[in-house]
């Protein structure tokens, strides 16, 4: 029998992994500059955990769920989120009571049943900004910086981000009762899915991939005409502060998100480059989660940015040479514990170092050298171990000059 990885998943091999690291490295700078600490939970949860934070309405909880029951008769769930484990874990700790300002990032595997497709699987990957007990504009303004900074370092071009509030829990029930009067006499037009949300959560609709529904919904009344005097003074002093920090956006007034805790500044960045699932990212405000899982009322924001959709974004060339690579060719077999001690040396000095364990030609060794992208190369043949110097061939330019195998550390020391 020859194993295969399950449908919607997929391994991540070497020739990946680099982009990987490069990615991950530049969300723990960019999130650590900013005073964020990283924070891991569990793979699985409880399922209520989801349930109540998510929503019973959405496909999430619905549909996409990897839920078992296990041998104590609890049932628990893959995390096909990592927002509400992060608000668990706040609660549990007391993380509150250490300080009024938490500032935490994540980054991990999460697991949901849906039809795998291009950026998409059944096991992906996010990370995530949470920041807990402001409740003013500039955190908002500060989460969404962190992003845009994020897709900067990373050269991600043709992103945009767009913005909406939901409004108060005020706004909220006064937008839905008229959006849902709006539908009402649409509703044989709607599908079967719409049709169930109409009744749960008429705001679920406005998320539709549907073309049909969303040439139904153009003319839908929109939750700005139902802000509150704080919503619009919050909102707006928002957008002022992503201004003084040269970070555009778009107003979406039809951008609900897809989870229910949703509140007041919501935003998604969206590349071109990804066809129809077009967003990178996407968060917002969620004032009453924390106190939805049984803590305190603490207001809160973040966001969450689908790894795998970024490293589509990113193209193939984001790897360039590393400047302090090096590749050791060793033509003599008598010299391979003097050439290991060079290695480790260089090593020390902060170089990556390869050496050839295959004992192949100085032809191969250079080809392999330029495969795996190093910039010079050190070469000891019988002639070098004679005269105690080395060989030093810069594989960009072609150009090779000879030192002295004592100078060779000092050469090196970045």
């Amino acid at each position: 029998m020859t194993y295969r990885t399950i449908k919607g998943t997929h391994d991540i091999l070497p020739k990946d992994s680099r982009r990987w690291q490069k990615l991950e490295r530049i969300i723990h700078d960019t999130a650590t500059r900013f005073g964020y600490s990283e924070i891991r939970t569990p793979i699985f949860e409880d399922t209520s955990l989801f349930s109540r934070s998510v929503g019973e309405d959405t496909d999430i909880v619905s549909k996409e769920m990897y839920t078992w029951e296990d041998r104590s008769g609890g049932s628990l769930t893959l995390r096909p989120e990592l927002t509400a484990p992060v608000v668990r874990a706040y609660i549990q700790h007391n993380l509150g009571r250490k300080s009024p300002l938490q500032r935490l990032y994540y980054m991990g595997p999460l697991f949901r049943r849906e039809r795998p497709q291009k950026g998409r699987q059944r096991q992906f990957h996010q990370f995530g900004i949470e920041a807990f007990g402001s409740e003013f504009p500039e955190q908002d303004a500060e989460i969404i910086a962190i992003g845009h900074t994020i897709f900067s370092e990373l050269g991600l071009k043709d992103v945009t981000l767009k913005l909406n509030s939901l409004g108060s829990g005020e706004c909220r029930n006064q937008y839905t009762h008229a959006l849902k009067s709006y539908l009402i006499p649409l509703k044989d037009q709607l599908s079967a899915t719409s049709q169930q949300r109409l009744e749960s959560n008429p705001l679920r609709i406005l998320d539709t991939k549907n073309t049909d529904e969303q040439k139904l919904i153009a003319d839908a009344p929109t939750i700005a005409d139902y802000w509150t005097e704080d919503d619009k003074t919050h909102f707006s002093t928002v957008q002022q502060l992503l201004n003084d920090l040269n970070i555009p956006f778009e107003i979406d007034n039809q951008m609900v998100r897809g989870l229910d805790y949703y509140t007041r500044t919501t935003f998604e960045f969206i590349s071109s480059n990804l066809g129809a699932q077009d967003a990178i990212c996407g968060g917002g405000r969620y004032d009453g989660l924390v106190e939805t899982l049984g803590g305190k009322p603490t207001p809160a924001m973040g966001f969450a940015a689908g790894m795998e959709r970024i490293l589509m974004s990113m193209g193939d060339d984001i790897i360039n040479q590393n400047q302090h690579s090096v590749y050791l060719i060793n033509l003599v077999h008598s010299a391979h514990g003097q050439a290991l001690s060079i290695a480790n040396e260089l090593r020390r000095l902060g170089y990556d170092v390869l050496t050839d364990t295959l004992r192949r030609s100085l032809k191969a060794q250079l080809r392999d050298a330029n495969r795996v992208g190093v910039v010079k190369a050190i070469i000891i043949g019988e002639d070098e171990l004679k005269n105690k110097t080395v060989q030093i061939k810069d594989l960009s330019s072609g150009e090779q000059i000879e030192i002295a195998k004592n100078a060779l550390i000092n050469h090196f020391t970045i």
